[in-house]
């Protein structure tokens, strides 16, 4: 009787925590609150005249319609919001009936993009929790819990449920400019606090990209993420392979392209992630001390320009990424005895052959960080037109930043790069005087060219 009521009790935790892990306990554990205009500083002087636009004709079509996550999230905290996202109980094929300049995008959640220009606005019809009744055409999970497929429709406190981040579960309605908070989300922006929704490692092994999306509003935002938050993205941090490389190279843009690059990657290195992505950059890095500086180095550059409001290029912080293994299996072929240049293709295709299997790489960056690959190998060439011919190559510039963060991080002596420096900054007569010192520049003795042997004259026979 002892082990029945022991079994019974077991039993009866196990149910209780799964209720309190679970999505539904939370719509339970934290009612819904109602701020009204009085009490938030969101405005229609905020939003877009094209999200306004959506939002107004769901609701005179007798939709409901909210504007929802980041841009609300960065309102309350003071920030100027770039991207509205619009939530409603439409459906997809209703919404694209209401705007002729829309259309549906995806399979695995179906939104509409409404073009205004070159706004688009996303709507989102309001999600539910799928059930065992719903076909795989509607919901369907892999064995590890991934999400496949997710089009299971619901009401606005579902669809708030099924957000990631109690910051991101904040909408706004357009009909009285209320916002409703369902998962105490404005208590956690006043706080700096990044809170997962549910149980965190069933929403990770929903959608892994979660990790990703953490990382990137706790550095971001300057947020703490929640202890129970981050406690199984250590582990979980292998889920990432089940991810196809094509979303997680977009993924990468907005990790690196924020303004925060270089506490994303120290974030993404210390939650087990960043070997996730940069396999080859991980083992790079475990080998060779400057490898670290150099990323570091090339993040805090492009962190620079992109608060100077100049233009940056992923092809370049990728170039930073990768050269390291591509350097140390270039020396590995030449000591083999394969010469620098082809040692140098050879190993560049080695490497981005593996890591396009972890993250796709467009051609438009990928053929620019292979040409400032190359360059590094012309860049010591000095000689006769060569300095003038290099200087004049596209990818010049980028080359030359990366061979400075090579000399800073250690990899190479100094030298080189203030050369280089001279000789743009140099006059006709400096640069005339730059080169006739190359014959004395250590790192310009491989440009020195191999006389030819003249062949021997043939006896006279007379």
């Amino acid at each position: 009787m002892l082990k029945g009521f022991t079994r019974l009790l077991h039993s009866t935790r196990e149910h209780l925590k799964s209720l309190l892990d679970s999505p539904e306990s939370a719509s339970d554990a934290l009612s819904p609150r109602i701020i009204p205009r009085s009490e938030h500083p969101v405005s229609r002087q905020q939003i877009s005249e094209a999200a306004l636009k959506v939002l107004y004709r769901l609701n005179g079509a007798g939709f409901d319609a909210y504007l929802v996550g980041g841009c609300i999230r960065d309102a309350l905290l003071g920030k100027m919001p770039k991207d509205f996202d619009v939530a409603t109980n439409a459906t997809p094929e209703q919404v694209r009936d209401l705007f002729r300049n829309s259309r549906l995008i995806g399979r695995r959640f179906r939104i509409v993009h409404v073009r205004f220009g070159r706004e688009v606005i996303e709507v989102t019809t309001f999600r539910g929790k799928p059930q065992d009744e719903h076909g795989d055409h509607i919901a369907h999970q892999s064995d590890d819990g991934l999400l496949l497929r997710d089009n299971v429709r619901g009401n606005i406190e579902e669809d708030a449920l099924r957000r990631d981040f109690t910051v991101n579960a904040l909408y706004y309605n357009i009909a009285d400019f209320t916002i409703h908070d369902f998962a105490n989300g404005a208590r956690d922006i006043e706080s700096r606090t990044l809170r997962l929704i549910g149980d965190p490692a069933t929403r990770y092994r929903e959608d892994p990209v979660r990790m990703l999306r953490a990382v990137r509003f706790a550095a971001k935002l300057d947020f703490t993420i929640e202890p129970a938050t981050e406690a199984p993205m250590y582990d979980l941090a292998p889920l990432l392979l089940q991810i196809p490389p094509a979303r997680l190279f977009d993924e990468v843009l907005k990790l690196f392209m924020a303004g925060r690059g270089l506490i994303t990657f120290r974030l993404l290195s210390h939650y087990n992630l960043f070997g996730m992505l940069f396999p080859e950059s991980e083992e790079a890095m475990a080998d060779a001390a400057w490898a670290e500086e150099l990323i570091e180095q090339a993040l805090t550059n492009t962190d620079k320009r992109i608060a100077d409001g100049r233009p940056v290029t992923p092809a370049f912080f990728l170039a930073a990424f990768f050269w390291a293994p591509v350097a140390h299996r270039q020396a590995a072929l030449e000591r083999e005895g394969m010469p620098a240049v082809p040692a140098l293709q050879t190993a560049a295709q080695e490497v981005v052959s593996r890591q396009l299997q972890h993250i796709s790489i467009p051609k438009r960056f990928g053929i620019p960080m292979r040409e400032i690959w190359e360059l590094q190998a012309r860049l010591p060439m000095r000689r006769g037109k060569r300095a003038f011919q290099t200087r004049e190559h596209p990818r010049f510039r980028a080359a030359y930043d990366l061979l400075l963060l090579r000399e800073q991080a250690g990899e190479i002596p100094r030298g080189l790069g203030d050369w280089w420096t001279a000789f743009q900054k140099g006059d006709e007569h400096e640069q005339l005087r730059l080169l006739q010192k190359v014959g004395s520049d250590p790192a310009s003795q491989g440009d020195r060219r191999r006389k030819k042997r003249r062949k021997p004259r043939k006896a006279n026979s007379e």
